[in-house]
């Protein structure tokens, strides 16, 4: 889509220019205005004048070998040459002729005074009326107030047949689906007024950050070709109260003479929030009038006049449910992270726009990129072009993407962070117990790739395991794997160095979380069985959650989770101590090569 950018002047630009054209308007216009026209004569009818009287002024000039002279009555001024004539000084003195260095006109007084005062007075006084008819209109009238505050200044996209079409937007096949009933009817509503049925009024996007909400409500308006109107619910708020009311209903006037098109509101959980009883506040401020007003502006047009109103929020459970209500945003579309297949689509999109080499296997980049967003895709495979260009090739790698995807994850290689031997080897431990314990305990994903290169993130090193396909559910046995597979490198640090560090801080994190959400929201405890301890308040935005339960029984859980954890931990260290000679063979193989790939490690494992 192509967005309409109206060009914007600051006020001292206009006033610039009005002061330039009065100041060269009376600089050159009014001189040429006032000049005297000269009538040029022949010598002897200034004779002839002097004879007869006829002369006022005088003005010699030898340089000029020109005389410039007046009547009597001083109406006209004249000039003739120069002529060797010895009596016209004393003739002149006769005729009583006047003699003067400049022959100055005396101005037309009204003329002067209209140019002078009157006319700049005008100029400014016109413009200052234009001025303020602009700033009123882009205020929405005469009843709005100045300075644009009343105006929605939504994004504008015009139609565009070269804008952003579904064939853009991989991974969520699903959503599109949901869509292209909306785009049906914005080319034949006729096939839906026929039978009786209407369109949604408010169509919902939700889902995590980077989703692509944004983009499907563009390729919507892309593929029907209609108008499309984008706008942030943050710039609803005002500091004013009723400017954001205001500007909701100037989005909406403009919609409507533009129909058929869409309205994007991007992050409506900004003024969509649920509302409060008003014992405090008394329910008036900004944010819920303006949410007051677009309920009323979505009662106040049918489903049929061509307006599709599009949303888009990862924070659904805080809306007003009378925003949420049918006949308001009548439709929830979900649009969430893409699974093995989506990525792969997204990432075949997003390398169409660099150069890679032939044979590059997106598949497997899709697998080792588990859990990212489509925004996090195109991230990658840009990361990936920069490094071709950092390291002087014109095409990206399979080995570029791959370290992309390490950058976004655990952050660019520590060029200037150096390990001492002893440090080094103990983080080789550390990840060599990561991996060994994961390789030695049935159903956890195969090890890809092992390194103990510092990253800007703080990593002194980390283990990369990749799933073979979707995974969508998690037995009980499957999760304590995972922890203990957590645990493996502070056992490994028991195990070889006889010693801990402060290494294994994410470890004992994730490990910790993981063993709490098997009690509390997984019923995976004998105890409480199939109880919610805790529910998850935001699972778009990190899944936040919030115990529900007495005091007690948070004890119980805390000693339920130290149980899990430390079960797990003398698991990895039983293992370790079986696997010992392995161990040291393949802490001291990483230490010297620093980075090894999962298939090295099998091989030594295996050997």
């Amino acid at each position: 889509m192509n967005e309409v950018k109206k060009p914007k002047k600051p006020l001292i630009f206009y006033y610039g220019i009005v002061l330039l054209i009065v100041v060269l308007f009376n600089s050159i216009v009014m001189p040429m205005l006032l000049e005297r026209q000269v009538k040029e004569v022949d010598y002897g009818t200034f004779m002839t004048m002097i004879d007869e009287g006829n002369i006022g002024l005088v003005k010699i000039s030898d340089s000029e070998n020109q005389i410039t002279f007046t009547d009597k009555e001083q109406k006209q001024v004249y000039k003739t040459g120069m002529v060797e004539d010895p009596t016209r000084t004393e003739r002149l003195h006769k005729a009583g002729a006047q003699f003067s260095g400049e022959i100055i006109e005396e101005p037309n007084m009204l003329l002067s005074f209209l140019a002078t005062w009157v006319l700049p007075l005008v100029v400014f006084y016109a413009f200052g009326h234009f001025m303020t008819k602009k700033m009123m209109n882009k205020a929405g009238g005469n009843n709005s107030m100045m300075f644009n505050m009343g105006k929605s200044n939504a994004k504008v996209y015009v139609k565009s047949s070269n804008g952003i079409k579904f064939s853009d937007v991989a991974g969520e096949d699903e959503a599109k689906e949901n869509l292209t009933e909306i785009v049906d009817y914005l080319h034949d509503p006729a096939k839906y007024t026929d039978i009786g049925a209407s369109m949604p009024k408010g169509i919902l996007l939700v889902g995590p950050p980077g989703t692509g909400k944004t983009m499907l409500a563009k390729a919507v308006a892309g593929e029907a070709n209609v108008p499309f109107f984008s706008m942030s619910g943050s710039e609803f708020v005002e500091m004013f109260v009723g400017m954001g009311a205001s500007k909701v209903r100037d989005l909406f006037k403009q919609a409507k003479e533009k129909a058929p098109c869409i309205v994007f509101i991007d992050e409506i959980d900004a003024i969509g929030g649920k509302r409060s009883n008003g014992s405090i506040s008394g329910g008036h401020d900004e944010r819920e009038q303006t949410l007051n007003q677009l309920l009323t502006e979505m009662d106040g047009f049918e489903g049929n006049t061509g307006v599709i109103i599009l949303a888009a929020t990862n924070r659904p459970e805080t809306l007003d449910p009378a925003l949420t209500r049918p006949g308001r945003f009548d439709r929830r579309v979900p649009v969430e992270l893409p699974d093995l297949k989506g990525r792969e689509e997204i990432l075949r999109v997003h390398a169409k726009k660099i150069k890679v080499e032939p044979g590059v296997d997106l598949s497997h980049i899709a697998r080792m990129a588990s859990g990212a967003s489509g925004a996090e895709l195109a991230n990658i495979v840009n990361e990936a072009a920069l490094r071709a260009v950092r390291n002087g090739r014109n095409r990206a790698s399979q080995a570029d993407l791959e370290e992309s995807i390490e950058v976004v994850i655990a952050g660019y290689q520590k060029k200037n962070a150096i390990l001492t031997d002893k440090e080094k080897m103990v983080v080789a431990y550390h990840e060599i117990g990561h991996a060994l314990v994961a390789a030695r305990q049935s159903n956890s994903a195969p090890v890809q790739k092992i390194t103990i290169v510092p990253r800007t993130s703080g990593a002194l090193g980390y283990t990369m395991q990749v799933d073979e396909g979707n995974r969508y559910l998690m037995t009980k046995e499957e999760i304590e794997n995972k922890i203990c597979t957590y645990t493996g490198g502070r056992a490994a640090e028991e195990v070889a160095v006889g010693t801990i560090t402060t290494g294994a801080s994410n470890d004992i994190e994730q490990a910790t979380k993981l063993a709490r959400a098997m009690i509390t929201r997984y019923g995976m405890s004998d105890n409480f069985d199939m109880v919610a301890m805790e529910t998850v308040t935001n699972q778009y935005l990190g899944g936040d959650a919030s115990l529900a339960c007495s005091a007690e029984t948070q004890t119980e859980i805390d000693r339920q989770v130290v149980d899990v954890v430390k079960k797990q931990h003398e698991k990895a260290v039983q293992i370790l101590l079986d696997n010992r000679t392995k161990l040291d063979q393949l802490a001291q193989y990483l230490y010297e090569h620093e980075t090894i790939t999962g298939d090295e490690f099998m091989k030594i494992l295996n050997v």
